[in-house]
């Protein structure tokens, strides 16, 4: 777990190595002008807000993810409720419209604009085509992580079960057929840890692909100078992180980890994008959105964001509640679902509007 973390800090600055130590202030004179607005660019004015920006992000963030972790206190809200299946819809919802209406969309942005050559950049569709890589690495990712683990599990089972252990240490409520019980149990017990291990997986990597557009989104409002551009997209980014770590904290809790590890994904989800702001107001003299290297780099990154997104909210989170038996057996359940998924993904995809 902790080389995972570990391995996404590196990245993260990885990242901001090649942007930073490639955006030199040569950028073409034309795509300078376009950034440019009158009566839009005063530094004093455009600091105050940044400074702004940075407290509300940082705490709508951390409201956003923690609601569903202090949720848990609440009877009706704990997983396994109907109440709480609702809410993961409407949360699977924000994370599927952020993949497709936020990052894909600035992706496009950033890969067709002017300021990149013709050839190859608006010759072949690199946005679409990296965010499908990015999609068919997510599920060699998912995929060869439960292989191993059940790969391992099975070993161990085997091991136990030869020693005659298996029920000492084990969470399992006893079954009441004794000559099968012990097997039985061994079974659930593989059941449960495997579901544990799945919702693991998935939060991992689900916190992998928000921060990764968290950090770019932070960058681009730090080093911008457009008071005006700023103003609106505080309000709108305090909404989409907030809805964003609703559906990140619930998985999180999902996942059942120990204080310290929920603390270290809260923080990282929480910091990110303010840490962004930060770092582009100190490297501003040097970084340039509308540079080719940046809109290359940034516009890569949010193509692999936006697959993995998109894969994760399908494929984990609402195929998996969708065609799980709870959603099967319950029409009445599944209706209501159905509307929450259609409300996060249309309140997160009016945000686009703005952010």
């Amino acid at each position: 777990m902790k080389s995972v973390l570990k391995s996404l800090a590196n990245s993260i600055f990885l990242v901001l190595f090649i942007i930073f130590s490639s955006s030199t202030p040569l950028v073409l004179a034309q795509c300078e002008a376009e950034t440019k607005t009158n009566g839009c660019h005063n530094y004093r004015e455009s600091m105050k807000l940044k400074i702004i920006a940075i407290v509300a992000i940082l705490l709508s963030s951390m409201i956003g993810v923690c609601l569903p972790l202090f949720s848990g206190q609440v009877p009706s809200l704990k997983p396994g409720r109907d109440l709480f299946t609702i809410v993961k819809a409407f949360s699977s919802g924000v994370i599927l419209a952020t993949g497709y209406m936020h990052v894909l969309a600035d992706s496009f942005n950033d890969l067709m604009s002017g300021c990149l050559p013709e050839n190859p950049w608006r010759k072949f569709p690199f946005t679409t085509f990296v965010a499908m890589l990015s999609a068919v690495l997510t599920l060699m990712v998912d995929s060869f992580a439960m292989s191993v683990y059940k790969k391992r599990c099975g070993k161990a089972l085997m091991a136990d079960a030869n020693n005659g252990g298996g029920l000492e240490n084990t969470n399992v409520v006893p079954i009441d057929n004794f000559e099968h019980g012990h097997s039985h149990s061994l079974e659930m017990n593989d059941d449960v840890s495997s579901q544990l291990l799945r919702h693991r997986v998935i939060a991992q990597v689900l916190e992998l692909g928000i921060v990764v557009h968290s950090v770019v989104i932070g960058l681009a409002m730090g080093a911008s100078g457009n008071q005006c551009t700023i103003r609106s997209l505080i309000a709108a980014l305090c909404f989409h992180q907030m809805f964003e770590g609703m559906g990140l904290g619930g998985c999180i809790l999902q996942a059942e980890y120990e204080i310290k590890m929920k603390a270290i994904m809260v923080f990282f989800f929480s910091a990110t994008t303010a840490l962004g702001i930060v770092l582009g107001i100190g490297l501003s003299k040097v970084y340039s959105e509308t540079s080719p290297t940046s809109l290359m780099v940034v516009g890569l990154l949010n193509a692999c964001s936006a697959g993995l997104l998109n894969y994760m909210a399908l494929v984990d989170l609402l195929a998996a509640d969708f065609l799980g038996p709870k959603l099967q057996t319950n029409m009445k359940l599944q209706a209501w679902s159905y509307v929450a998924v259609l409300l996060g993904a249309g309140f997160m995809s009016l945000m686009a509007k703005w952010a």
